[in-house]
């Protein structure tokens, strides 16, 4: 279980960071309570986790041959992909990360511009988070996890990792934002990926 906690808190903490839903905290906090914010962020984080990891635990029944080298090569798409990616980026460029973010909740504002009830900067931070969630390659790796790791262990450590991150980008993200380099993030990422496809390969099915 721990093997599976570390594994899910490490994979989660370096991939949000600088990641849409982390810049979809950082916008909302400077528009609304960051009690607030951060409650209906983290609330739409450990949902999807909880959804991942159930949608990982039904594949489990899949013969583990199949997971397991399936999960490797999801690994080893996601770092290569993220290195390349990581590589073609200039040093100095303007994130479109942030651009999207922006979009986002601007448009979610406009929505909701005669609803700023707590609970409506609750909800309007819960879905705008879930919906840019779904269908990340964080979401994926999670699924790949809790296909073949403790599915407790997971989802523990995902919530916790995701809850770092919320954290950091609602209280701190105005100051960070500016000073996280998007292309070191996402080389990192890239590596972690592949160190755990490694990982995965050294103790086989």
């Amino acid at each position: 279980m721990l093997t599976a906690f570390t594994a899910g808190l490490l994979l989660i903490t370096i991939s949000e960071l600088g990641d849409k839903t982390f810049f979809i905290a950082v916008v909302m906090s400077m528009r609304h309570s960051r009690r607030l914010v951060l409650t209906g962020v983290v609330a739409a984080l450990a949902a999807m986790t909880v959804l991942s990891v159930m949608l990982g635990t039904a594949i489990a029944f899949l013969p583990k041959a199949y997971i397991h080298y399936a999960e490797i090569a999801l690994f080893v798409c996601f770092g290569v992909k993220l290195l390349v990616d990581g590589w073609k980026m200039p040093t100095t460029a303007q994130s479109s990360v942030v651009d999207e973010a922006k979009t986002a909740v601007e448009q979610s504002e406009l929505n909701l511009k005669h609803h700023k009830s707590n609970w409506a900067v609750i909800f309007e931070s819960f879905i705008l988070t879930f919906l840019a969630e779904w269908g990340d390659r964080t979401q994926i790796a999670t699924i790949a996890l809790s296909a073949s790791n403790n599915a407790l262990g997971v989802t523990v450590g995902a919530i916790f990792g995701h809850a770092i991150c919320a954290l950091i980008a609602v209280v701190g993200g105005k100051i960070i934002a500016g000073r996280i380099s998007e292309r070191t993030i996402t080389a990192v990422g890239g590596v972690l990926f592949l160190l755990f496809a490694a990982v995965a390969w050294w103790e086989g099915v």
